[in-house]
């Protein structure tokens, strides 16, 4: 785990997760936590949504990856999200167009626009792109590789598609599942698309087998970590574990 958390300060990182040393999921702290050699073995970035703090070191990922003669990054979500990035991002105003540095014709990055649902090859693994409830366009991923599953839920609130299709999926080894706000904060997190305690129990429990699902939890806001771990570890008929920077895990 490069980055696991809701905000930032130096003990927090945003979410950035890595699987085999080849496909990253969400930007918010893919340089800040990895060296320069890790940060070159990249072979795509799945990313959730355009929020900066899931794509954030993108800018500094592409910067790092042109000097040191990489191949070209895939850069992959839905089509809000590319979007987003092409215009506001990487636009020569906010950060330079990578996807024409050092050439067109040998880009820095290149994008992939998932369609929701439909599977896709990327980096060897089979990928998926499930919508979920968010303040704009974002979504979950569901990745495959020798017939095993893990999903990440990206940022939302309660929702019900993502259930629907982990329900029906294979082999799922793990989920990464977002909680961001403690109970007594529900009004924001309701107005930020984000999940408290008392409302990820139940959206847990639309899965089949929650209590037997290890279910990692990342996204939570430093100022909150202590009373989210606290009202997380009331819950029952679930299997969670709070996820710390460093984290790794063999599926």
């Amino acid at each position: 785990m490069i980055g696991c958390h809701g905000g930032e300060t130096p003990k927090h990182r945003t979410s950035a997760f890595v699987l085999d040393e080849r496909l990253a999921i969400d930007a918010g702290s893919l340089t800040s936590g990895m060296d320069l050699k890790a940060q070159c073995k990249l072979e795509a970035v799945l990313v959730s949504h355009a929020h900066l703090d899931h794509i954030r070191d993108l800018a500094t990922l592409a910067d790092n990856r042109v000097q040191n003669g990489c191949p070209p990054l895939m850069i992959a979500g839905v089509k809000q999200t590319i979007d987003i990035l092409k215009k506001h991002f990487f636009n020569d105003l906010l950060w330079p167009d990578f996807a024409t540095i050092p050439s067109r014709k040998k880009p820095t990055i290149t994008y992939k626009t998932l369609k929701p649902e439909s599977r896709t090859v990327i980096a060897g693994y089979g990928v998926r792109a499930i919508l979920v409830s968010h303040t704009i366009d974002t979504c979950a991923f569901v990745v495959e590789k020798d017939g095993v599953a893990v999903a990440y839920s990206g940022d939302t609130g309660p929702t019900d598609r993502l259930w629907e299709v982990l329900n029906d999926t294979r082999n799922l080894r793990a989920l990464l599942m977002e909680v961001s706000f403690p109970n007594e904060e529900q009004r924001v997190a309701t107005l930020s698309g984000h999940h408290t305690p008392q409302t990820l129990l139940p959206d847990l429990k639309k899965y089949k087998n929650a209590k037997e699902l290890p279910t990692l939890l990342y996204h939570i806001k430093p100022t909150f970590q202590a009373t989210v771990e606290k009202e997380c570890a009331k819950l029952k008929g679930v299997n969670l574990t709070v996820l710390g920077l460093g984290d790794q895990f063999l599926l």
